[in-house]
């Protein structure tokens, strides 16, 4: 017992008898940096430290808040499967670990599928929601992936997923690895639709979830500092009995060794989703694929003679 702490500071209050009347949770720190940021500031800069650009996890419905035009959106109802197929129980009932997040989340389960528009195009979006039992996936996020693909297909939109993940949920077995094909096949379906498939790579992806749709995207996105792997990098290096790199797994070590396309801050993330829509989508091009517009000229840069913009 820390007799300091709980018998000389409690005594030396109440005879003090000052009370604060400033609440304890207005404050948080960092986890990169340890700066302390005030939460009402932190959350309108959308969970991002402004010290030091560390991106913290955002809830899903922010997500599609600030994806979508406007932060319009349409919250599709995912059809509804058997819970808890294998009765599981580990340290706790499976039952009860589900009844537990949806208490805590108030979602049925890890994933939201919501369309609306990007940069004035039709758009589906799977979210993830890493609160609800670490973002993993069972038969109902397989469902989701499944109705978001069917969803693009229908509406000829763009299909948009946000993984965050700790992998397959272990609770549904054999179930849950399921869902890996199943997904795949979902993302060929709208690949054969001949509609853009994007995924936007959310802290941490990792597990049956990166092994599977999250690394199928026509073009993948990350923001900085993404955790994005299959195995965690402990276990990696017990098993080959190396050091690994210095940022293994991060986001930007992946765009330097070209397994993803893009590290976008999450501030840009609409207007680049947006520009990355429109030019698959737009439907008046030049020959060599440059979008044009009434007067003919390129759409990017001062040049009328047709060559394609240079690459940033």
């Amino acid at each position: 017992m820390n007799w300091i702490n709980n018998y000389v500071r409690p005594k030396i209050r109440s005879l003090v008898g000052v009370k604060s009347d400033v609440p304890e949770n207005l404050w948080m720190q960092c986890p990169s940096c340890e700066q302390m940021l005030f939460h009402r500031d932190l959350r309108e800069n959308r969970n991002v430290c402004r010290n030091c650009g560390h991106h913290m996890r955002l809830p899903a419905r922010e997500r599609l808040e600030i994806l979508f035009d406007g932060g319009s959106f349409t919250e599709i109802e995912l059809p509804e499967n058997v819970t808890d197929p294998l009765k599981f129980r580990d340290r706790k009932r499976y039952s009860d670990r589900l009844r537990d997040s949806r208490s805590t989340t108030g979602r049925t389960d890890a994933i939201i599928v919501a369309h609306g528009e990007i940069g004035g195009h039709k758009t589906v979006i799977a979210v993830f929601d890493f609160s609800f039992m670490g973002g993993s996936m069972g038969i109902a996020v397989g469902n989701g992936i499944v109705a978001g693909a069917q969803l693009a297909v229908l509406q000829d939109a763009a299909f948009v997923v946000v993984p965050s993940s700790g992998g397959a949920r272990m609770q549904e077995g054999i179930l849950s690895l399921m869902q890996m094909p199943r997904t795949t096949i979902a993302v060929q379906q709208v690949k054969e639709a001949g509609l853009p498939y994007i995924v936007l790579l959310a802290d941490p992806t990792t597990g049956g979830v990166s092994a599977s749709f999250a690394m199928l995207g026509d073009i993948a996105l990350a923001e900085p500092g993404t955790i994005v792997g299959f195995a965690g990098a402990r276990v990696i290096e017990e098993t080959i009995r190396e050091k690994l790199p210095e940022g293994f797994q991060r986001a930007e070590y992946l765009l330097d060794h070209g397994m993803i396309d893009m590290v976008v801050p999450r501030h840009d993330l609409a207007a680049t989703l947006g520009r990355i829509i429109d030019l698959v989508r737009c439907k008046e091009r030049g020959a060599d694929g440059v979008s044009l517009n009434q007067g003919g000229d390129a759409a990017f840069g001062d040049s009328n003679d047709g060559s394609a913009p240079a690459s940033d």
